[in-house]
């Protein structure tokens, strides 16, 4: 068992079943199987790709330290596995399931260091089957390698502090500034690791020595990239984060807050959210483990952020990312060390039985009548179709662009279009872009017609009405879940009419 300042606390001295390198392999073991069944689901997953999938997908189409609305990393992992897999929808998300895997075992490490092997290893499975890993696990979203480079991030932090090696200051410092390449939310590190600062000797001493500092400046150097691509293009980036924090009067949201707290329970499971807030308050009002502590200043402050963020505007559920990687390693230590097993297992069979569930549901996609109700089934069908009626269009005529009026059209075209030759424009909505397309692909005067506009509604006057000509096509439908569809409007579009030279808004 480890020994040291922060390991003083041990599994009420009960005697391990497995060596430390027998709980490694248990877990590389249980991880791996667990990666297996994910990757297998992706593969007889019947869902396209959502718009958030497709829109970095074309990013990866085009190196870059920036995009319009989060840093880079995500489009160099879609590209890196594109290389290596393919292009399929399952390629495209497999590193998602990888990467969670990856965060599982870097857990294990975080708590066997902490605490021992044992719990290291339950707190890696009640990580990997948390609902809102499941879930996430079978999409590619910047949560995945946010996840992964944020539970480095706190193994990392972890060492420090026990070991204060300069060693562990760079590397921590190496994995926040790749971390703020994933997702700006790794910011939030710096704000686990000031309140750790203020509870904990230990941690204000590891910080001591310049370790902070060079931690400091080596994540700042790494992220300077992505800071320089969005003043070259006008901090887009900052701007978007900006409009989705959205303080606005009246600032009291309770509708909002209601939301958050109970997408909290779905993704971290209701008895581990329940265990998470007592034990959190017992040991927050009467420090007993430092090893705790240290874990509670990873997850309660990001959550406390949030909670204030959604009752003065909204705060998404999965915002709260970043506050469970710790969390499950606290909840399995003290569900573990206070003798409530039976109450641990529960917990985890529930969440087993779940993670089979969403694991297998996308493989029926179109075949279960209760999909029909699920409004995000809804929005991940269909689109596979809804090129192929546009790839009839344009073997019906030689068009000189493809015209779309909306970043979901644009995203979903340019993946399931990838093969095609025609250019593809974004009809743009003011002076300042709203979105990736809009800021790389605007429709301009010089682009070349006929122009073929792909809408989910009947074309908009805003279009049609700076043209000369305007051909409305059959309208087609796109079959989804059961009796829904969806439908497809086509219109052929010359003569663009722009007499005072300006650029359509």
């Amino acid at each position: 068992m480890h020994t040291g300042d922060l390991t003083q606390v041990s599994y009420r001295g009960r005697e391990q079943s497995l060596s430390d390198g027998g709980y490694l392999l248990l877990t590389a073991a249980c991880l791996s199987v667990l990666l297996a069944f994910r990757l297998a689901a992706l593969k007889a997953a019947q869902i396209d790709l959502v718009m958030d999938e497709a829109q970095y997908w074309s990013w990866s189409r085009d190196f870059a330290f920036g995009y319009f609305s989060k840093p880079p990393l995500i489009a160099w992992v879609i590209r890196a596995a594109g290389e290596v897999c393919g292009q399929s929808e399952a390629c495209v998300r497999a590193a998602s399931p990888l990467l969670y895997t990856l965060s599982g075992f870097m857990l294990f490490l975080t708590g066997r260091t902490l605490f021992d092997a044992r719990i290291g290893f339950w707190a890696a499975l009640v990580f990997a089957t948390l609902p809102g890993v499941s879930y996430a696990s079978l999409l590619i979203t910047t949560d995945a390698p946010l996840i992964f480079l944020w539970t480095v991030m706190l193994f990392f932090w972890v060492m420090l502090v026990k070991r204060q090696s300069m060693g562990f200051a760079i590397l921590l410092g190496a994995a926040i500034g790749i971390g703020l390449l994933a997702k700006q939310a790794m910011i939030y590190a710096l704000v686990c690791i000031a309140c750790h600062a203020a509870m904990s000797r230990e941690a204000r001493e590891a910080l001591k020595g310049g370790r902070g500092l060079i931690a400091g400046l080596i994540a700042l150097s790494l992220f300077s990239p992505n800071i320089v691509w969005n003043a070259e293009h006008g901090f887009p980036t900052a701007k978007h984060t900006g409009a989705n924090i959205g303080w606005q009067s009246p600032y009291v949201h309770p509708v909002a807050l209601l939301e958050f707290l109970g997408a909290q329970f779905g993704l971290f499971g209701p008895i581990l959210l329940v265990v998470l807030a007592r034990a959190g308050f017992r040991q927050l009002r009467g420090p007993s483990d430092p090893n705790k502590t240290l874990l509670l200043c990873f997850a309660l402050p990001i959550l406390a952020l949030l909670i204030v963020q959604a009752l003065l505007s909204r705060a998404h559920g999965n915002w709260a990312a970043t506050a469970y990687p710790a969390a499950s390693v606290f909840v399995t230590a003290v569900l573990l060390e206070g003798g409530r097993q039976r109450l641990f297992n529960v917990s985890l069979g529930l969440h087993l039985i779940l993670a089979a569930a969403i694991a297998t549901a996308p493989a029926f996609a179109r075949t279960w009548p209760m999909f029909e109700q699920l409004k995000f089934l809804r929005s991940s069908l269909g689109w596979e179709d809804t090129a192929g009626l546009v790839r009839e269009r344009l073997a019906e005529e030689r068009y000189g662009a493809i015209l779309v009026g909306s970043r979901e059209m644009a995203a979903e075209l340019l993946y399931y279009l990838r093969d095609s030759q025609v250019p593809l424009v974004v009809w743009t909505r003011g002076d300042t872009p709203h979105n990736h397309f809009e800021m790389t692909r605007p429709f301009g005067a010089s682009t070349p017609e006929p122009i073929l506009y792909v809408s989910l509604t009947p074309c908009p006057p805003r279009v049609t009405g700076a043209f000369a000509e305007v051909e409305a096509l059959p309208v087609k439908r796109v079959p989804l879940v059961q009796n829904e569809t969806r439908l497809v409007y086509t219109c052929r579009l010359t003569g663009f009419d722009d007499p005072d030279g300006s650029e359509p808004k």
